[in-house]
């Protein structure tokens, strides 16, 4: 990753007050910083959530190091171990922000709410995986065999990929919905034939001896982005949003400076050891700013544009059943913020 100095938070800080008026926000409860990361003398309330992704850990970094301080906000961030809560209190209004990826906001989008992509925190490059036992080598042994993963979200979304690029479906499996953490510890045990699961709960699963993936989001480029996602209403504070962008980069750039510091606060959130947390790291690709202003634009038919994936994403959901109808993508990204940040990091 490139990104620039953490000394950039400042005047970054000092742009955000600008381009919540040029975007027409209104923030009532929070006064201009002045470019003095901490000067401001209330600071934003955000309620943002996240869960055990190693693309979103970065947050517990920001509310351990101070970041979300030094960037003017007042953060009551919620770990959820289980995504789907998350993903139900975002829907709700409990949150303003959740960490969610992509496939699964476009679901939200298609049964009614109103959500927008404020960041781009990474693509899954492998940390999704389908993981069978021994006795399965490819997506062909698949046909009949009992595959678990959580209903409806990323890994589900995974395995229907790999199914259907082989010519099958789900009514070629025995398909069974289980949360992700009881699926991860049920195939260790030797339930299912395969699972499909995200990193941490990868490592639970691998604990089967013989088991391996079969395939994994690596075969599937730009397939499984990950955002932060705000509710309509929080994503028209433009002054918390940008903010909130502020503080995700120079959370990035503290990663860059004390990676092995870092590494240890996000492992310990997930649970795992720090040589475990360092292998998810090729498996999710954390985007700087310049790469995620890129993943923004509309580029037809090239899978790494979040509008082309978006709109591979809404027919696939509906003909694997995810959702009954397809979600109006309008306005759906918010690139400003990024742009913003670029501008004044430039």
């Amino acid at each position: 990753m490139k990104h620039r100095p953490r000394t950039l938070l400042a005047a970054l800080l000092a742009v955000t007050s600008l381009v919540a008026v040029g975007c027409g926000g209104d923030s009532d409860d929070t006064a201009s910083d002045g470019g003095d990361g901490g000067s401001s003398t209330e600071l934003t309330k955000l309620r943002i959530g996240y869960s055990a992704w190693p693309g979103w850990l970065p947050l517990a970094v920001a509310e351990q190091q101070g970041i979300f301080e030094e960037a003017g906000l007042d953060v009551e961030l919620t770990y959820f171990a289980d995504y789907t809560a998350s993903l139900d209190a975002l829907v709700a209004g409990q949150i303003d922000v959740n960490a969610q990826t992509l496939n699964d906001t476009i679901f939200a989008v298609a049964s009614g709410a109103e959500q927008v992509v404020v960041v781009v925190n990474d693509n899954s490059t492998g940390n999704d995986q389908i993981i069978c036992d021994e006795s399965i080598t490819s997506v062909a042994d698949m046909l009949g065999k009992t595959i678990a993963a959580e209903e409806g979200v990323v890994d589900h979304f995974l395995l229907l990929q790999g199914l259907a690029a082989e010519g099958l479906t789900q009514d070629d499996i025995d398909f069974q919905g289980v949360k992700t953490d009881a699926a991860a510890a049920a195939f260790a045990g030797g339930t299912f034939d395969c699972v499909g699961v995200f990193a941490p709960f990868t490592v639970q699963a691998l604990e089967r001896p013989g088991s391996k993936a079969v395939f994994t989001s690596a075969d599937f480029p730009g397939a499984i982005p990950d955002h932060l996602v705000a509710t309509a209403e929080a994503a028209e504070d433009t002054d918390a949003m940008q903010k909130l962008v502020n503080a995700w980069y120079a959370t990035l750039d503290a990663l860059e400076a004390d990676p092995e510091g870092t590494r240890k606060i996000m492992a310990d959130q997930a649970q795992v050891s720090v040589e475990e947390y360092a292998d998810f790291e090729s498996g999710t690709t954390l985007f700087d700013a310049e790469t995620a202003l890129n993943a923004f634009e509309d580029r037809p038919d090239d899978p790494t544009s979040l509008p082309e994936m978006a709109r591979r994403i809404n027919p696939f959901l509906v003909e694997s059943g995810l959702a009954e109808k397809e979600a109006d993508l309008d306005g759906l990204f918010d690139p400003s913020f990024t742009q913003a940040y670029v501008d004044a990091s430039s």
